[in-house]
């Protein structure tokens, strides 16, 4: 399934309400550049691909929103619609990348403002296309690091509700298991928000993968009892030396394996690897609202105390030293990351230039909401 498309009928945005799930499979649909940019913040769409995408349709929104007559007043309100949406969640570095790249594209366009229009909805589409391709070649590379009869231990989600479709993380479990794998996933909580029993627990079980739920603060007793091979997550954002930024918990739980010498493996797209910044101390880490953490309750009953204070950061960095290897689409990535990093992001610079249209030419992106 797609998490979010284009519907080409209605000319708005459509996603999966994640805040719904597993109680509701509801679908949303976006019809401004700051409902889009409020999605992102409330998480009705989270994970850094799934952020990127809808970001790059979020601007098509702007596009569409906009009233001006000529290609100068156009791109400042497609400015002013980036500057919103790469406000509103700032640690997946995918949704800045996503934005520039459309901007990048109509600011070397010359044409009218329809033209532009239709550069900024085609280009959308193509992230959203790119995106699903590039899932499953990552899911193909990964699944060869998964034994048959793996015990995988997984953080948050990175299905194909991260992403538009398949997943980074749970992708390379997912290909590993339609290649006949057999593998068992002990799926972490992933508090405060719960990603991990509500979203991943319901991908698994829409797959037929087995799985079992345990708490965040379960996994060092799982993996000092020698019941876990290998441990995947994916990332918000991977700086040049390999420090990764993901969900938080993601660093305590690469610690533990690491004691145990249990191999540790991120997945993720080359769009998440920020190689402008050296390490990991450099990447902005996102503070939520602490009612995320308050407002928590066991047996129907809020657990913290009224008039209690939380802290709530949303995702911790993880030193490139407790990171076995790095997936992405290009392939499997060892230390030294500093140097292999670099590399594998140029192997993909070689792809064939994308289609521009030319003035006049009728684009129909590529809706796909049928896959929903």
């Amino acid at each position: 399934m797609r998490t979010l498309f284009w519907d080409n009928d209605s000319h708005e945005l459509r996603m999966i309400d994640q805040r719904r799930l597993p109680a509701a499979l509801e679908v949303v649909s976006l019809h401004t550049c700051t409902e889009t940019a409020e999605a992102i913040r409330n998480m009705t769409v989270r994970g850094a691909p799934a952020i990127g995408a809808s970001a790059a349709f979020g601007l098509a929104l702007a596009a569409q929103e906009s009233r001006a007559q000529s290609a100068a007043p156009f791109l400042l309100d497609l400015e002013t619609a980036a500057a919103l949406l790469k406000a509103s969640r700032p640690t997946a570095v995918n949704l800045a990348w996503a934005v520039d790249r459309i901007l990048r594209v109509v600011h070397a366009a010359t044409g009218s403002v329809e033209y532009l229009r239709t550069l900024v909805l085609a280009e959308a589409q193509r992230i959203a296309d790119e995106d699903v391709a590039i899932n499953k070649r990552m899911g193909e590379h990964g699944s060869a690091l998964i034994d048959d009869g793996d015990t995988i231990l997984h953080h948050c989600n990175t299905g194909a509700l991260a992403v538009v479709d398949w997943g980074t993380a749970l992708g390379v479990i997912r290909m590993a298991h339609e290649h006949g794998k057999h593998v068992h996933v002990l799926v972490d909580e992933t508090r405060p928000r719960l990603q991990g029993s509500r979203l991943t627990a319901w991908e698994l079980g829409q797959y037929g993968i087995p799985y079992e739920i345990i708490s965040d603060n379960m996994a060092g007793y799982f993996l000092r009892s020698g019941q876990v091979q290998k441990v995947l997550f994916g990332a918000d954002r991977i700086t040049a030396n390999g420090d990764v930024a993901n969900k938080i918990g993601t660093y305590m739980l690469a610690l533990a394996a690491n004691d145990n010498d249990v191999p540790v493996y991120s997945v993720a797209p080359t769009s998440t690897i920020d190689l402008s910044l050296s390490d990991g101390s450099q990447i902005p880490i996102e503070e939520r609202d602490p009612d995320e953490v308050l407002g928590i309750q066991f047996h129907g009953e809020r657990v913290a105390p009224e008039g209690a204070k939380a802290r709530n950061p949303a995702f911790d960095v993880t030193p490139n030293r407790l990171i076995t290897a790095i997936v992405t689409e290009n392939g499997i990535v060892r230390p030294p990351f500093d140097v292999n990093l670099k590399e594998n992001v140029r192997a993909g610079l070689g792809a064939p230039k994308r289609y521009v249209p030319a003035q006049g030419d009728h684009i129909i992106p590529n809706g796909d909401k049928d896959r929903l």
